[in-house]
């Protein structure tokens, strides 16, 4: 009924290694979800989130989507995703 949509996140980092731990942020476009529509931008939040323990609270996978530029040598497929249960651990200035 209420959720976070997320479009974009950057500056990755690894937190600890043995667990999978990543920390990032939200940027250009995190938007208050209720009810399935919309209803308003929201400040960025840096976030700590394990893939593996991420992949395991998927309840939907979207059409896979590129991410990323010609100019990046990271350019990858990337399903859009519903996660339930993802910890976002405080507001970020972020741009």
């Amino acid at each position: 009924k209420k959720g976070i949509l997320v479009t974009r996140t950057w500056y990755i980092r690894s937190v600890d290694p043995q667990t999978v731990l990543l920390t990032g942020l939200t940027r250009d476009g995190t938007f208050y979800i209720e009810n399935g529509e919309i209803k308003y931008p929201i400040k960025n939040f840096r976030w700590n989130e394990s893939p593996v323990i991420m992949l395991n609270n998927v309840d939907e996978f979207g059409k896979p989507e590129r991410v990323g530029d010609d100019e990046s040598p990271f350019v990858m497929l990337i399903p859009p995703m519903k996660i339930r249960e993802f910890t976002f651990t405080s507001l970020s200035d972020a741009v």
